[in-house]
């Protein structure tokens, strides 16, 4: 599936890691301000074809990737590319939350001081701004000098996902965001999803179906390193055209 402006379009992208290849031949145009969501067995490429948008892979120094992956047209693996810059653009939500060891107000301020800003009154007001944007405020308002780590692991996520949005990325990634979560939390985070997606593009990994049909757009299914289909959500796990993407929604592949 192709779009006229995708967001994010990856061109013949193959990764290897050691001797291991674990993407292989990779196209796939990711459109803006949508949700998309890449479903597959455990082990089948899903994480690690997310963490190439954010060159998170080149933290290992076995990991070799070809092909291209372009952000607003831009090959982020180009030899000119700013990689601090553009993972400014990405906002990363992981499996479990990681605040920092630091205040609740200090967690979102983080972000926006690093990128230069400094008065106090500008400050309140962004912190404010994001703990409301993910449904915060109301809860720990009396309590914003409170280290981030006293708050329930729900409130972390959604502090987490704060944090990111403070820098103003234009993309979120969600490795399986809500698997450490109770069904409350889950169902908050997901609502969050469906609000922030008129202003980001998001991708989110997830090994819930019923959670990708509650928030997708649009269903990416991966096994074994390869994209079998992509399409639609209800066209994708309603009427799969592949035999693969068939026997997985089923359950006969897990």
């Amino acid at each position: 599936m192709t779009f006229e402006a995708p967001h994010i379009r990856v061109k013949d992208l193959n990764v290897y890691i050691g001797h291991n290849h674990i993407l292989k031949n990779i196209s796939l145009d990711i459109p803006d301000k949508k949700i998309t969501s890449f479903i597959g067995p455990s082990g089948c490429g899903k994480t690690t074809l997310l963490k190439t948008f954010n060159r998170l892979l080149d933290r290992n120094k076995d990991v070799k990737v070809d092909g291209q992956v372009l952000v607003d047209g831009e090959d982020i693996y180009g030899s000119q590319v700013e990689v601090t810059g553009m993972r400014r653009k990405m906002g990363l939500l992981s499996q479990r939350p990681f605040p920092l060891p630091m205040s609740i107000y200090d967690n979102i301020a983080y972000g926006p001081r690093i990128h230069g800003l400094r008065k106090k009154k500008e400050l309140n007001q962004s912190v404010e701004h994001y703990l409301r944007a993910t449904g915060l405020w109301e809860e720990v308002k009396g309590r914003l000098n409170s280290p981030a780590t006293s708050l329930s692991i729900g409130q972390q996520q959604r502090l987490c996902l704060a944090r990111g949005l403070a820098v103003e990325p234009e993309i979120i990634l969600g490795d399986e965001p809500t698997s450490a979560l109770d069904p409350l939390s889950t169902q908050r985070i997901e609502e969050l999803f469906l609000q922030l997606s008129d202003k980001y593009t998001i991708v989110l990994v997830t090994h819930i179906l019923r959670q990708a049909r509650r928030v997708s757009d649009y269903i990416v299914f991966i096994y074994m390193g390869e994209i079998i289909e992509f399409g639609p959500t209800e066209e994708l796990l309603l009427n799969p055209k592949q035999k693969l993407t068939q026997e997985y929604v089923k359950g006969y592949i897990s």
